[in-house]
C-alpha cells in the first residue's frame, strides 16, 4: 500500500459503538481502540498500533478526540457516576428509536454476545434496524458480532478416523451450537445474511471468540480467585480435565477486532484463537503452581453447578472439547499478539495482570517493640482488618514441623520419595539442634524456617504482619537478602534485600519500662502461667530488648538503611480503646485493603447475622411495647379501682351528711307543722271547700302556732 495512502486512512476518524463497555470483554476491547490509530493494522511495523501518548489517560482527564483515534461510544449496563476516560459518550437504556439514531452516528458498531445472553435479542434488532436504514446512511457502515467458539461445541469432527484435526473458518457452515447456544449461532447467521445484501453500504462480520482470559479474568476467574486466597490445599479440576478448550488473551481478540476494521476481509466469518490446545487440566494446574497451593484435585463434574462464583455460560465453556485455528487471521491480519502460544506460556504475564487489574497487592507490615508492648494485639487487628497472614515465629516454627511430619506420613503417593526424604532430613536435624539447644533453634535455622514463610503463595499473595522478628541487625539481613536471581542496582548506595518480602511499613511500639512491668503484673495469673510473662523471664526479655535496642545496629536502623522508614507509636495506656486508636493510626497510614472483600458466603453471614440481630431487636421492642402495655393497662385498672372506692366513700360521707343535716328539720316539722297540717287536712275534708289549697292556706296561716 502507497504511503500517502496509508496516510489517507491514519488521518480519518472514525465512531466506533460498543455495547455495554462495562463488561469484561466489552470493557477491554473499548480501552483498546481507543488507543488505536485508524488504519494502524495495515502498516507492518514491529510497535504497537498506538499513537504516542495515547496509551494511557489519566483519570482525572476528559478524553479528548485527536485526529487518526477510533472515537468510542456505546451503552452501559449499570449508570456510574463517572465516564471512563477511553469513552467519548456512554448511553443508559435508551429507547430503540433513540438508540438507532445513536448506532446511524458510528462508522463501525459493534455487538458482544459472549457475556449477557439478553443482548442476543438487542444484536439481532440492530442489525435488521440498520439493514432497514441503509438508505439513510451518509457513509458506508460496519457491523462486526463478537460470538463465541460454543456454536461449534458439538460439531461432528472433520475426519471421523482422526478427531484431532481442527476446525478452521471455512467449516463454519458444518458448525453445530451447544444446546445453551443455539440463539448464538441464529444471531450468527442474521448477521452474515444482512452483509450479502448490499455491503458497499452495510458489510458485517461474525467473530467467534475462543474463551476469554487476561486482564483480571472471567471463565478462569475461579481458579485464580481459589488460587489466591489459598483456603483451599487444592484446586478443584472439575470432570475429567481432558477437554481441550480454545483460548484468547481479551486483547488479542481486541486485536483481531481492529484489523477486521481496517482490512475489511473478504470472509464474513472468522475464528479469533490463539495457537493453544490445551485442556483444562493442563490450564488449572498451572494457575494453582504460579498463583496458589500448586496442587489440584479432580472432584465430579457435578460439582461445577454447586460453585456459586460459576455462572452457566462459565461452566458450559469450561466443559468445552474442542480443537480449532484461526487460519485466516493468522495468513492475513497483522496482529502484534499478547499470548499468542496460550495462557500456559505466558501465565506470568497473565499472573500479573490479574493482580494488577483486580488490585490485589500484598501488604506487608513489621511491628516491632519491647516485650509485653500489645505488639500482637495489634498485629491480630490490622490482620483481621486486611485479611492478611499473622507471622509469629514460636507458631512457624511449630507449624513448620507439623508439616514436615504430615508430609513424611503422607503414603498416598501425592508426595515424591525425593521430597520425602528431603523433608525428613530437614526434620530430623531441626529436632536435632533443638535438643541440643533447650528446645530452641540456632539463627540459621530460624531464617530459613521464617524466610521459607514469608516466600510462601499465601504470604506473597495477600502479604502478612511480622510480629516481634528480626530481633537484631544480623537477623533482619539474613532474613531479606537479596535472591541470586535478583537484579542489583549497582549505582545505589541501598545494600540488596529481598523486594518480594521486604515489609514495606514498619511500626515501633514504644513505652516505659515501668508500664511494662505494671502491664504485666496486672494480666491474668491464667495467661501467665507456663509463658515467658513470669517476673523473672520477663525482666530478662526487658533487659535483653534494651540492650540489643542501643547500638547502632539495630533492627530498626535496617530498616532505615532501606529507606523504609520506621513509624514511632507511644503507648500510654493498656486499656483497649488505647490499642483501638493504635490500630486506626496504623490503618490510616497503610491506607485501603488491596485484596478480594468479603466472600459471597461471608457477605449472607453477616446479613443473617444482621437479620438475626434485627429480629432480636424487633422482638425485644414488640416485647417492651407489650409489657408497657400490660402494665400500663394494670396501672389503669388499680387506678380506675382506687378511684371508685374514693367516689364510694365520698358519696356515703354526703349521705352521711346529709342525714345529720336533715334530724333538725325533720324535729321541727313533726313538732310544729304536722299538726296544724294535720288538723287542717281535717278540716278541709269536713267542709268541702271549692278551693282545696286556697281554704288550707288559710288555715295553715290562721292556726299557725308561731303567729300570735
Amino acid at each position: 500500500m502507497a504511503e500517502e495512502e496509508v496516510e489517507k486512512i491514519i488521518r480519518h476518524t472514525k465512531r466506533i459503538f460498543i455495547n455495554n463497555f462495562d463488561s469484561y470483554a466489552s470493557k477491554c476491547i473499548a480501552k483498546f481502540l481507543s488507543a488505536c490509530v485508524v488504519g494502524a493494522s495495515l502498516v507492518e511495523t514491529d510497535e504497537p498500533e498506538v499513537e504516542e501518548g495515547e496509551e494511557r489517560l489519566s483519570k482525572d482527564e476528559h478524553p479528548k478526540v485527536k485526529e487518526g483515534t477510533f472515537q468510542i461510544v456505546g451503552t452501559v449496563a449499570n449508570k456510574n457516576e463517572r465516564r471512563p476516560s477511553y469513552v467519548l459518550d456512554e448511553y443508559f437504556q435508551l429507547k430503540r428509536e433513540e438508540l438507532l439514531e445513536r448506532l446511524m452516528e458510528c462508522d463501525i458498531i459493534i455487538y458482544n454476545i459472549t457475556e449477557d445472553a439478553d443482548q442476543m435479542d438487542e444484536a439481532s434488532w440492530a442489525i435488521s434496524a440498520l439493514h432497514a436504514e441503509m438508505a439513510r446512511f451518509s457513509q458506508p457502515k460496519m457491523f462486526i458480532l463478537i460470538s463465541t467458539v460454543m456454536t461449534w461445541a458439538l460439531s461432528k469432527p472433520v475426519d471421523a478416523d482422526d478427531p484431532e484435526i481442527p476446525f478452521t473458518e471455512e467449516d463454519y457452515r458444518r458448525r453445530r451450537a451447544h444446546p445453551n447456544f443455539k440463539e448464538h449461532i441464529n444471531v450468527e447467521k442474521l448477521v452474515v445474511k444482512m452483509g450479502k445484501t448490499k455491503s458497499s453500504l452495510l458489510s458485517t462480520y461474525v467473530v467467534a471468540s475462543g474463551v476469554q482470559y487476561g486482564m483480571g479474568e472471567q471463565v478462569f476467574h475461579f481458579f485464580f480467585k481459589t488460587s489466591w486466597l489459598g483456603d483451599l490445599p487444592k484446586v478443584p479440576i472439575f470432570g475429567e480435565g481432558t477437554n481441550v478448550i480454545p483460548t484468547i488473551h481479551i486483547n488479542d481478540l481486541a486485536g483481531v477486532i481492529q484489523n477486521v476494521i481496517d482490512h475489511k476481509p473478504k470472509p464474513h466469518y472468522l475464528v479469533a484463537v490463539d495457537d493453544s490446545k490445551t485442556t483444562i487440566d493442563d490450564i488449572v494446574k498451572t494457575i494453582a503452581d504460579v498463583v496458589g497451593p500448586g496442587k489440584t484435585k479432580r472432584v465430579p463434574k457435578e460439582d461445577a453447578f454447586l460453585t456459586r462464583d460459576l455462572r452457566q455460560m462459565d461452566i458450559d465453556a469450561l466443559f468445552v472439547n474442542l480443537r480449532i485455528e484461526a487460519v485466516y487471521l493468522k495468513e492475513n491480519f497483522n496482529i502484534h499478539w499478547v499470548c499468542e502460544s496460550g495462557l500456559i506460556d505466558n501465565i506470568d504475564r497473565v499472573v500479573e495482570e490479574y493482580k494488577q487489574t483486580r488490585g490485589l497487592l500484598p501488604i506487608r507490615v513489621c511491628i516491632m517493640g519491647p516485650p509485653a508492648v500489645g505488639k500482637s494485639t495489634v498485629a491480630e487487628r490490622i490482620c483481621k482488618h486486611y485479611k492478611l497472614h499473622h507471622i509469629r515465629l514460636k507458631e512457624t516454627i511449630t507449624e513448620t514441623l507439623a508439616h514436615l511430619e504430615s508430609i513424611i506420613r503422607m503414603e498416598d503417593g501425592e508426595t515424591e520419595a525425593e521430597d520425602s526424604a528431603t523433608s525428613s532430613e530437614l526434620l530430623e536435624t531441626l529436632k536435632e539442634n533443638m535438643d541440643q539447644n533447650g528446645g530452641r533453634l540456632d539463627d540459621q535455622y530460624v531464617i530459613r524456617i521464617m524466610r521459607d514463610k514469608l516466600k510462601s503463595k499465601q504470604c506473597r499473595n495477600q502479604g502478612f504482619v511480622l510480629d516481634s522478628f528480626p530481633k537484631t541487625y544480623e537477623q533482619a539481613k539474613d532474613l531479606f537478602y537479596a535472591d541470586d536471581d535478583e537484579p542489583e542496582d549497582m549505582r545505589s548506595k541501598i545494600p540488596p534485600f529481598n523486594k518480594k518480602i521486604i515489609p514495606e511499613f514498619v511500626f515501633s511500639l514504644d513505652t516505659s519500662d515501668a508500664f511494662l512491668k505494671n502491664r504485666v503484673l496486672n494480666l491474668p495469673e491464667s495467661l501467665v502461667e507456663g509463658t515467658s510473662y513470669s517476673q523473672e523471664q520477663f525482666l530478662r526479655r526487658l533487659a535483653r530488648f534494651r540492650e540489643s535496642n542501643v547500638e547502632d545496629e539495630t533492627v530498626l536502623n535496617y530498616f532505615e538503611e532501606l529507606d523504609i522508614h520506621p513509624e514511632h507509636i507511644e503507648i500510654t495506656s493498656s486499656d483497649d480503646q488505647q490499642y483501638l486508636v493504635v490500630t486506626e493510626r496504623i490503618i490510616k497510614s497503610v491506607g485501603k485493603p488491596k485484596n478480594y472483600g468479603p466472600t459471597s458466603q461471608e457477605l449472607e453471614e453477616e446479613e443473617r447475622r444482621s437479620a438475626d440481630h434485627r429480629l432480636r431487636t424487633e422482638a425485644q421492642k414488640r416485647a417492651d411495647t407489650e409489657r408497657w402495655e400490660t402494665e400500663e393497662a394494670q396501672q389503669r385498672a388499680a387506678r380506675w379501682e382506687e378511684w371508685s372506692k374514693c367516689l364510694e366513700e365520698v358519696k356515703k360521707q354526703e349521705h352521711d351528711l346529709l342525714e345529720v343535716q336533715s334530724v333538725p328539720l325533720r324535729n321541727y316539722l313533726m313538732k310544729n307543722v304536722m299538726p296544724t297540717l294535720t288538723q287542717g287536712l281535717i278540716e278541709c275534708c269536713k267542709t268541702r271547700p271549692q278551693d282545696p289549697v286556697d281554704f288550707l292556706a288559710e288555715y295553715l296561716f290562721k292556726n299557725n302556732p308561731q303567729v300570735e
